[in-house]
């Protein structure tokens, strides 16, 4: 079994306009909203590879019954810790004309610190029976900077693996904790070695330099360039699958998905990376934050073109 965690969920509106028009009027065209949060979208992605999964979430008392539904709904168990307050709005505003996504994410509602400590106790259970647990987004508000960090610590020795994918500062600081993957994005990279990431030579010195500092798997999302993984011995590179492109919201949580079921089923580096890789191009081929189904991750991972680096 796997675990994903989500501490900050969200409901994602995603509006489409024939062209955004900034301080201008736009008539939207069309609208959708569903629970997410990154750590319910590697759910629902694991999920819909066969994977035993559960979602722990922080759950606001106003409208957190929609995040329930929608785990239910995708036959994934979910354990949570009652929040007062309301599941944070993130509202993505799709561009028709270009494709582009402007975001207006929400803060969240703020935990206490004895929510905080039930959390703590409740992944430490969890970690006792899963294989593997992901933590990926953002912290709501009352929750420590340094938690992932001091979370991955509090598990060690549990035989859990720790997956983490936070922004740069959370991620920097979860290092510390020798997480078993990240997943960072070329900016990312660039502020945890504080080294450009220009080019594919400078993403290999970096990413193996991180590995070999203690975190077992390093991949890096490029966007239209591709991706790249390395163990710090290995490392691969893949290029970006050319697909008509809907939504770019999710993709790098259906990467991690994709990634972290493999690794839990005991794949190696190499089919884990066109797995993760599969996942993140079948998620932009849907609206909104619809992810992956798997007949088109099955159909995309022929086209996964892979290369040592």
């Amino acid at each position: 079994m796997i675990t994903a965690v989500c501490l900050n969920p969200a409901i994602d509106h995603t509006v489409t306009v024939p062209a955004l028009v900034p301080g201008g009027l736009n008539r939207v065209k069309s609208a959708l909203s569903q629970a997410a949060g990154k750590g319910v979208n590697v759910a629902i992605t694991m999920r819909r590879l066969g994977v035993d999964t559960t979602c722990v979430a922080f759950l606001p008392d106003r409208n957190g019954a929609m995040l329930a539904r929608r785990l239910e709904d995708e036959g994934i168990a979910g354990a949570y810790v009652a929040t007062e307050g309301a599941i944070r709005t993130n509202t993505k505003i799709v561009d028709l004309s270009t494709r582009e996504v402007t975001e207006v994410n929400e803060s969240g509602a703020a935990v206490t610190d004895a929510q905080i400590d039930q959390m703590t106790e409740l992944l430490q259970r969890q970690a006792r029976s899963s294989g593997m647990l992901v933590l990926s987004g953002s912290l709501p508000p009352g929750c420590p900077p340094d938690y992932y960090r001091r979370l991955i610590e509090s598990l060690n020795g549990l035989g859990c693996r720790c997956v983490l994918d936070a922004d740069a500062a959370r991620l920097k600081e979860g290092l510390k904790a020798r997480p078993f993957l990240i997943k960072p994005n070329r900016a990312e990279l660039e502020q945890l070695t504080g080294a450009p990431a220009a080019t594919l030579q400078d993403i290999d010195r970096a990413a193996r330099g991180i590995a070999r500092g203690g975190v077992g798997v390093v991949c890096v999302s490029l966007g239209g360039d591709g991706a790249y993984i390395t163990d710090g011995d290995t490392a691969w590179r893949a290029d970006c699958i050319r697909v008509e492109a809907r939504s770019t919201v999710g993709a790098g949580d259906a990467m991690i998905g994709g990634l972290a079921a493999a690794f839990d089923r005991g794949e190696p580096l190499k089919d884990a990376f066109r797995l993760g890789v599969a996942c993140g191009t079948a998620s932009v081929m849907s609206d909104g934050t619809g992810l992956i189904d798997r007949e088109t991750v099955d159909t995309l991972m022929d086209r996964v073109v892979i290369a040592r680096v």
